[in-house]
Order: C-alpha cells, then structure tokens, then sequence
C-alpha cells in the first residue's frame, strides 16, 4: 500500500499538467530506476511492474543464493541463510525475488525521488509544448497581454503558454495595456536550458504576408499570390503579388473598393502605408511599379552590378525618394537593385561617389540614405532640411555643400 500511497500522490500531477497516465508511468518507472541505481549501483536485476489502471507499481529485486559467507556482490547474490529468512527451502543455486517496499530506499532517496519526478514532467510538458509552438512558427498567433516590461511585453496565451514580444519585435507605435488581445507571428522557438523560449513578432515580413492570406480570400485560396514583401514597420510597405488567372486583378483584389479589403490590415500595423505593386518578370517595368508614386521617364538596368539608373522629372524626384527616403530604399529591396535617381536633363551632374577623396565615405552613405547620390541632387536641398533628414551636423552639410558648389564653379 506504501507504493500505491505513492503513486496516487503523483497522479495530481497527471491532472495539472494533461500528461496521460501511460506516459506518468513511463516517467515513473524511469525516476524509480534512477533511485535504485543511486542506492543499489545498478537496477538491472530488479523488476518494475506498473499497473496504469490502478496507479500502483510494484519493486521486485532479483538474487541469487550462494552459500554462507560466498556473497561477493550483496545487490544480486543473497546467503542461504538470509534467502532461508523469505522461504525456508530456499537452496543454493535458485533464484530469489523480494519486493522492495520505499521505506527502504530512505527518506532522502523518496524526497530525491519525488523533486525527480517533478523535474521530469515539467521537462515533458515543455518538450510537449516546445514541439507545439515549432509547428507555429511563421504562423499568426494571438495571446493576451500579461505583464510590461522595459524591453518587452510578456503574453499568455489560453493554455498559460508564455510568448515574449520584444521591442525591436514591436511597431513603433504599438501600445499595449494588460488584458489587450495582440496578434503576431511566432517568429522563434528555441529551448534554453528545457524550457521553451517562445519569440513572438509584428516587425517581420511575414506577419504582413500572412494577414494579406487571412484577410483576403484570394491569396488565402491560391488565386493571388503574395511574391514578396519588404517593409519598414509603422511606416511603409510594398507588396509584389501576381495571379494566374488572367481574368483576376491581384491589386485591385487585395486593395478592394475603395481601399475596403487592405484597410483592416493596414489597422493592425498602426496606419503602416501599404503599396500593392503588380509583380512581373520584366525588370523594367517591375522596377518601374516599385518606384510608385512616381512617373520614370527612362532607366538604366546593370544586372552584373545589381544597380538600376533611373530618370525622372525634377518634380518626381521627391516621390521616388519618399519621406526619409523610404519609398527608394522599399524599391530597392523588393527587386533586388541598388536604386539610382537622376533628374531629366542633369546630364552635367556628377555622382557623389567622385568625390571620396574630399568628402568621407560615412557621409556620402549618409546622403545615399535618403536618396541623393548626386551632387545636383545635394545642392538643391536647403542645409535645414538635411540637417533634419539626415543624422548629420549643420557645418558637415556646410563642408559638403562648399566641396560641390567648387566643382561646378569650375
């Protein structure tokens, strides 16, 4: 009854943690295996019967007699006269099997036992979990706001499961208060140390890809197809997406009338501006859509560079670049191509890259960063508004500014 005692403590266990009993047993028998090696040096005579119906289990022991005085390895070989103590007609030779109650094992091997125990489902429950949330990754989720913290906000989902949504995970404009409902996409699943660490994002690509097939029928239903997205969170997106059928519109299917379909999405990424582009082979033209808002007059393709030179009007110059340069610098990741900009009729102008012996690199980079790669292109800003757009001081832009006017003094 000692071991039933036992083995109903441990079934609260199978309660709290949904383990089923087949497996409670299976853990079990490996911690009472671990205890004996412990205390006996091996558990390899000894015989553990589980009986999952009942939840009871039983220790037997298994030794051989030896004659009086002959016993080299008390754990398998018993005296003939201690096996005479179980059954009075025990002979040397014969097999003897004695059950081991768990007194005998000690109070500190049962203690040690039973945190053993502990230990192992836990280590079950995160396997458990940990394989779960690996099937998810890349997938949308949904969990409840649970606590804040400086560098992260910690979720739990229905079953208790904690996810971890990091701030750089998080849209600038994100705010959250306990209770909220927040989605994202599971975007890591690792084990650290046996617990699952469960990295939730609303930064990544995918997390626009994956509410443009929840929200919208026909890339849910394979009709459209999302090619590729690039994005900087909160602020812009652009969406390449291309259907098969010709009879369907990819744009104005994800868009909807009057914005009606991509309006939820846009939403949920805080007011993020979303351009839906036809996706096509030719580079041009898809050079070309990526660049939207703006009207390209010509372009210039070096496939061996991966650069593009294109041509526009001096009042679409300012579209193609965007606000702090994002609409150029989305361009360029969506197709592959390191975007140039030049202004109709500059034929004069001169790249900054010409001048690396007078200006450093990390400035022209700087420049490039919001789309000017000219000197023109420099010149025709007011130093206020690059100190604004870039990260730059006011007598740097002035230095600049002085080295270019030179070259066309010239």
């Amino acid at each position: 009854m000692e071991n039933l005692a036992l083995i109903e403590s441990f079934s609260e266990f199978k309660d709290d943690k949904l383990i089923d009993r087949v497996t409670l047993m299976a853990i079990l028998e490996d911690v009472f295996r671990n205890a004996l090696k412990k205390k006996y040096g091996s558990d390899d005579n000894f015989d553990i019967i589980i009986n999952p119906d009942k939840g009871d289990l039983e220790i037997w022991r298994n030794r051989i007699v030896v004659a009086d005085g002959e016993v080299e390895d008390p754990n398998e070989e018993i005296s003939l006269s201690e096996a005479r103590k179980i059954e009075d007609d025990f002979e040397v030779g014969e097999d003897v099997s004695e059950e081991v109650k768990l007194v005998d094992l000690g109070r500190r091997s049962i203690l040690a036992l039973r945190q053993n125990l502990i230990s192992k489902i836990h280590e079950h429950d995160n396997t458990n979990i940990y394989k779960q949330f690996k099937e998810l990754e890349g997938e949308i989720y949904t969990a409840e706001v649970h606590h804040i913290r400086h560098r992260a906000v910690i979720l739990l989902d229905d079953d208790g499961n904690e996810i971890i949504l990091p701030k750089d995970k998080q849209i600038p404009s994100d705010f959250f208060r306990k209770g909220d409902n927040v989605r994202g996409i599971i975007e890591s699943v690792e084990l650290k140390g046996s617990k699952p660490s469960i990295i939730m994002s609303r930064a990544n690509p995918l997390f626009l890809e994956k509410l443009f097939e929840q929200e919208i029928p026909e890339v849910f239903d394979g009709l459209i197809t999302v090619k590729k997205v690039v994005r900087i969170p909160g602020e812009k997106a652009k969406v390449a997406v291309d259907s098969y059928d010709d009879r369907i519109d990819p744009v104005g299917a994800c868009v909807g009338m009057k914005g009606s379909r991509i309006h939820g999405i846009v939403r949920e990424l805080g007011n993020e501006n979303i351009d839906v582009i036809n996706y096509t082979n030719n580079l041009n033209l898809f050079i070309t859509r990526a660049l939207s808002p703006a009207r390209v007059t010509a372009i210039n393709i070096n496939e061996e560079t991966k650069r593009a030179e294109v041509i526009l009007k001096p009042e679409e110059v300012s579209k193609a670049i965007g606000r702090g340069g994002h609409n150029i610098r989305l361009a360029g990741q969506l197709t592959g191509y390191e975007i140039d900009v030049l202004r109709e009729g500059a034929e004069e102008d001169v790249e900054l890259r010409e001048f690396s012996d007078e200006i450093e690199e990390w400035i022209i980079d700087e420049f490039h960063k919001i789309g000017l790669d000219t000197a023109k292109s420099v010149l025709e800003h007011d130093i206020k508004d690059l100190v604004k757009r870039t990260d730059l001081e006011e007598e740097t832009i002035q230095d600049v500014i002085n080295i270019l006017k030179e070259e066309f003094e010239e």
